[in-house]
């Protein structure tokens, strides 16, 4: 007996020896990084190390404000991750905004797989959010970096008024930057070359990836020449290139609408909320009479929280502006088809089936409430379709219109300059719960967003919504394995390779029979020709007997207007022409706007 606990104890202490050696080891990784912003402690987590709250720019305030980035300086201080960093915005809750965030707020974090290999490739996240919101934490990528040996870097930059704002007042020697969001994120980009080596990142082969306005800034970034040989490929996720003239987003020809977001009328706005003028109509004349020094003061003394209320109830999103310093003047689509301008990298860009569900699937116009069975023994409602037929033809014109838009214009354009190195996708996946309380599938789809977390690994972002979004299934799963393998492939060769049932996702071709990678389930995934014009789009709102003549207005306005050039008036004739305009069209917007929540 005493033997045997004699064995006991040593095979105990033998036990111990080893987990505490393996507990050593895991302790020696390399878990301090020197960087140009200071000393930066990761921490372990499960198969990663997180790097964050690194600043990659000094803080643009004060006189820094609507200023091009500075360069940061290591202030000889270790760097510690802080309570709160994202930049001023508004919350997007549909109900209840709620403002949040700081103007210092230009910090990146950085996720790397715990084998530390060496020279891995390098993935840089660019968050969506319209430019107006949007974290550089909100989505968790730590699954694709430990699963398929890549660095993630994600960024917080500048939005709304402070990144996207152009104005005379803020120009200084005759340059006219506008675009500061852009600008942050290329400062972020250098930041990345110098000092990515240090955490076992390839600075010569940087795959910069976005979605939504995320994907918009990746096609911004393909022109800028500020950008040029910061990065080796691009990912455009349901991005898209509408931008705007000096002009128009400085004093268009229609000005002070209540949701305009030109800076003439925003800056109109900014005198009545300050007491200075009684009325717009009176701003409007002051304005004309104040020095540029004058105004300037006045947007700098003003607090984040009273800039960001001017961008309220605007339907109009700050827009890339074609200010010649980071996009061209000639503008963002046509740029993309100029060899002068273009960054010639391999590309891969696609968009959503169902885009436009994730708004229009919270609508009162769409949807309402009614009462199962079994909901009305629990009191619990179900959210329903009203019209079917009506909720998926007008999904089908606007998600066709951002495919056309967003991913088969861009690419053409691209193509056409000779980079034959292109690749198109469209996700199909829908496989969501259909519950009494709501069908998950019918009323979201593949909605806008809804890819990003097959790409991460991370369906858990959504909280208590997440297992009716996202439930476990084969159908997931293979989904998932497939388009992780193919961004990490894409990263690493310029090539996303071949799906787990061997169909291999050949290079975009204008002319090709099949160009477009279905991502779906594995009887659904597969090379499929996809070729949609405008005309077809908008002969189709004309000829549909679903809408009466307030839907057809709204629909060709946002389809036409909404994600590239604008082509309204092109496509205005009769019987719209007398009925349909853009204020009208906005006016009907206005007056049907209303959410539900889930």
């Amino acid at each position: 007996m005493l033997k045997n606990i004699r064995i006991f104890k040593s095979v105990s202490i033998g036990i111990i020896f080893w987990i505490t050696t393996l507990e050593i080891a895991s302790d020696n990784l390399q878990l301090s990084v020197q960087t140009s912003s200071g000393l930066v402690a990761g921490i372990k987590e499960s198969r990663i190390i997180l790097y964050e709250d690194i600043p990659y720019a000094e803080p643009p305030v004060n006189e820094f404000r609507w200023q091009p980035p500075q360069p940061i300086k290591d202030s000889g201080k270790s760097i510690e991750p802080k309570e709160s960093n994202h930049c001023y915005q508004e919350t997007d809750s549909l109900q209840d905004i709620q403002n949040f965030g700081t103007e210092d707020c230009l910090y990146l974090d950085i996720r790397v797989p715990q084998s530390q290999n060496k020279n891995l490739p390098v993935m840089f996240w660019i968050h969506g959010g319209g430019n107006t919101s949007g974290t550089k934490d909100f989505y968790d990528f730590s699954r694709l970096v430990a699963k398929k040996e890549v660095i993630v870097v994600s960024i917080n930059y500048r939005l709304g008024i402070f990144g996207f704002f152009t104005h005379s007042a803020i120009q200084t020697a005759g340059v006219e930057p506008s675009n500061f969001g852009i600008l942050d994120i290329i400062e972020a980009l250098k930041w990345v070359q110098k000092n990515i080596k240090n955490f076992g990142g390839d600075p010569e082969n940087v795959t910069i990836f976005g979605e939504s306005a995320g994907g918009h800034n990746v096609y911004a970034l393909l022109v800028s020449k500020q950008a040029k040989g910061l990065f080796h490929k691009a990912i455009s996720q349901s991005g898209y290139t509408e931008s705007s003239s000096l002009q128009n987003a400085y004093k268009p020809d229609e000005i002070n609408r209540k949701d305009s977001a030109d800076s003439w009328s925003v800056f109109n706005r900014l005198l009545v909320q300050k007491g200075i003028s009684i009325s717009i109509e009176d701003a409007d004349r002051l304005q004309s009479k104040l020095s540029l020094e004058e105004q300037k003061k006045l947007l700098l003394e003003s607090t984040s929280a009273d800039l960001l209320q001017l961008y309220e109830n605007t339907i109009e999103e700050p827009l890339l502006t074609n200010d010649g310093v980071v996009i061209p003047k000639d503008g963002l689509l046509a740029a993309l088809g100029n060899p002068e301008h273009l960054n010639k990298v391999p590309v891969l860009a696609g968009s959503n089936r169902d885009e436009v569900k994730l708004w229009i699937g919270t609508s009162e116009y769409f949807l309402e409430t009614k009462f199962s069975p079994l909901g009305r023994i629990l009191n619990i409602p179900s959210l329903v379709i009203k019209n079917e037929d009506l909720y998926n033809f007008y999904n089908k014109i606007r998600a066709e219109g951002w495919q056309r838009r967003g991913v088969i214009e861009p690419l053409e354009q691209i193509f056409n300059t000779g980079n034959n190195n292109l690749y198109a996708y469209r996700f199909d996946w829908d496989d969501e719960r259909n519950l009494f309380i709501a069908d998950f599938q019918s009323i979201i789809g593949a909605s806008h967003a809804l890819e990003i977390a097959f790409i991460s690994g991370d369906f858990k972002f959504l909280g208590k919504y997440s297992p009716l979004i996202y439930p476990r299934s084969p159908s997931r799963n293979f989904t998932s394995r497939n388009m992780m393998n193919f961004w990490a492939n894409f990263a690493k060769t310029g090539n996303p390779g071949t799906s787990t049932n061997e169909i291999e996702w050949t290079r975009y071709n204008p002319n090709n029979e099949k160009n477009f990678m279905i991502l779906d389930k594995r009887k659904d995934m597969e090379l499929k020709a996809i070729d949609i014009n405008m005309p077809d789009i908008v002969a189709s709102i004309y000829n549909s007997n679903l809408l009466n003549l307030e839907e057809k207005c709204i629909l060709l306005y946002e389809t036409t207007t909404y994600l590239g050039s604008d082509s309204f008036q092109t496509y205005l004739t009769d019987p719209l022409s007398g009925f349909c305009s853009v204020s009208k069209a906005r006016e009907i917007s206005e007056a049907n706007r209303g959410y539900y929540e889930y």
